[in-house]
């Protein structure tokens, strides 16, 4: 119980959750730990991380971790914290992404005792009457009581029917797994007790929601999403990795060594105190940890080298704008990203010697940029991340 309550924000109810565990120590029947994850976007990213390693944490205690696809119900798109319907995904977008999840899953989780399964399985197969069925446990009245609904409902902006099947949805992928626990953020608490009334209506024992936290993306406001661009994915380059994590605020340093690190629990509160009076040396620790989780400890090294080299030792600020480029000739990503109000400005700029790429000074304005990432520099004061491709 200590190890599953680590860095929860809540179990409800614990004392169930007790007593599963029990009659799984008295039986050896392993319990069914269950998280959903809908296939919108193709990365896993830190904010993944913090529910997996605790899906990790149950496997090290004995029990089986099914890993469920979301596939059916990214169709329809999870409404969670959402001021607005969500677009819905085509089938092929949402199979591409399905693809990348099997595989990147299994950095955190144990292959050998983990299923993997799609919620396609049992939704596709439903007929109308077993939608109205499921329909019929649950009331408009409740589904209200979910805060984003309610704040949608009161402020007259539209919800489709829709987006009241999904927390159904999930909720009936509890009872098709028969989970005895299932994970998720709390923006996923209204969702996980929605499956543990569905369960109880089915005439299954209910599942016990382990609530877990939220981790806040680099740009040190929203929750870590793909939608806002403010991610760090788990199969992220090493440089990338490490320098992302370079760029967070001091104030995320310790929300995300709480919560991603690899620290055991009796290291955290020194490491707490160094993100107070240390921030910068602490980021650093952080990233060389990130990328040692996802690479190994080889490749932080080298990923913390190529930091020195670009940043460092060249004060290039941590926090510079960021752009996507085609593959293109130098000039025509200085004039593109803003450095040059036209080509020939931007070719004067590298004959000039202002201009240089990655820390060394550019020669030739027609080179064309492979696809790579790029720190672009201009004068004293002009940086640019440029990611070609």
């Amino acid at each position: 119980m200590d190890a599953i309550r680590r860095g929860v924000v809540e179990i409800i109810p614990e004392e169930d959750l007790a007593r599963k565990i029990e009659r799984s120590l008295r039986t050896g029947e392993p319990l069914v730990v269950k998280q959903g994850f809908d296939p919108t976007r193709p990365d896993l990213h830190l904010g993944h991380l913090v529910s997996i390693r605790k899906l990790r944490t149950f496997q090290e205690l004995g029990h089986r971790v099914v890993f469920l696809i979301g596939d059916f119900t990214a169709l329809v798109g999870d409404p969670s914290g959402q001021s607005a319907t969500r677009p819905r995904l085509t089938e092929q977008e949402v199979e591409r992404n399905a693809a990348t999840y099997r595989e990147q899953v299994f950095k955190v989780l144990d292959r050998e005792h983990t299923t993997i399964d799609r919620n396609s399985r049992w939704h596709g197969a439903m007929m109308l009457a077993d939608v109205l069925t499921l329909t019929s446990h649950y009331t408009v009245a409740r589904m209200l009581e979910r805060d984003d609904y309610a704040k949608r409902y009161a402020s007259q902006t539209p919800i489709s029917v829709h987006e009241f099947l999904y927390p159904l949805l999930q909720g009936y992928d509890s009872v098709a797994l028969r989970a005895d626990v299932e994970v998720g953020g709390t923006d996923q608490k209204f969702n996980l007790l929605v499956g543990r009334t569905l369960m109880e209506r089915y005439g299954l024992e209910p599942q016990v929601a382990v609530v877990m936290p939220l981790l806040r993306g680099i740009d040190g406001g929203r929750k870590m999403s793909q939608s806002y661009d403010n991610y760090i994915g788990i199969t992220e380059s090493p440089e990338d990795v490490y320098g992302k994590t370079m760029s967070i605020p001091d104030t995320l340093l310790a929300e995300w060594t709480t919560l991603v690190s690899s620290l055991a629990p009796a290291e955290l509160p020194a490491a707490l105190e160094r993100c107070r009076t240390e921030p910068y040396a602490a980021k650093r620790r952080l990233a060389a940890d990130l990328v040692t989780q996802f690479h190994g400890a080889e490749a932080a090294a080298r990923a913390a080298a190529h930091f020195d080299r670009l940043f460092k030792a060249k004060d290039a600020p941590l926090e510079r704008p960021r752009f996507t480029h085609a593959p293109a000739s130098l000039a025509t990503v200085l004039k593109d990203v803003g450095f040059a109000k036209s080509l020939s400005e931007a070719r004067r700029m590298v004959q000039q010697g202002g201009v240089q790429l990655d820390g060394r000074k550019a020669e030739d304005a027609n080179r064309e940029l492979a696809p790579g990432r790029y720190v672009v520099k201009y004068g004293k004061l002009k940086f640019a991340d440029v990611v070609i491709g």
